[in-house]
């Protein structure tokens, strides 16, 4: 039976397993978004929802306790000036998991972890626009081809 196991070891040796999850939840502060396998989403998560946690009070042993895992200041900054005032009267549960489908070439599952209130791409609006724009100009030369006739 397999009671008490505290952790998903990932088929992983401890060095290699800390480092991919101090990557991983790195990722996810930068982009508030990765697609990844179900099983390191699910270690992940656990490990940004404590630092998020940590993040919503900005103090000097939050920020030193939180650093040990993210060491690229940009992000650790990110993460106390934006994410956790965001998050601020949220009690958990700041990340969800999207079900994507199979891998191909191993089947194993793949998910979205993305943060609950992610802002939405700029890449998405610009698209969005350009479609607006060529409806636009669409409808503009249906015109003038029928004013023509």
């Amino acid at each position: 039976m397999k009671h008490k196991i505290g952790f998903n070891k990932l088929n992983r040796v401890p060095a290699h397993r800390k480092a991919l999850l101090r990557n991983m939840t790195t990722v996810l502060f930068k982009h508030e978004r990765i697609v990844t396998t179900r099983a390191k989403a699910k270690e992940v998560r656990r490990e940004a929802e404590k630092m998020i946690t940590r993040a919503k009070e900005d103090s000097v042993h939050n920020r030193r306790t939180v650093g040990k895992k993210i060491t690229d200041e940009a992000i650790l900054a990110k993460l106390f000036t934006e994410l956790g005032p965001r998050f601020k009267e949220r009690n958990g549960g700041y990340t969800r998991i999207l079900r994507i489908g199979e891998r191909k070439h191993d089947a194993a599952d793949m998910v979205v972890l993305e943060l609950v209130d992610r802002k939405e791409d700029d890449k998405k609006t610009k698209r969005d626009e350009r479609k607006a724009e060529k409806k636009v100009k669409k409808a503009e030369k249906a015109e003038k081809t029928a004013k023509a006739e």
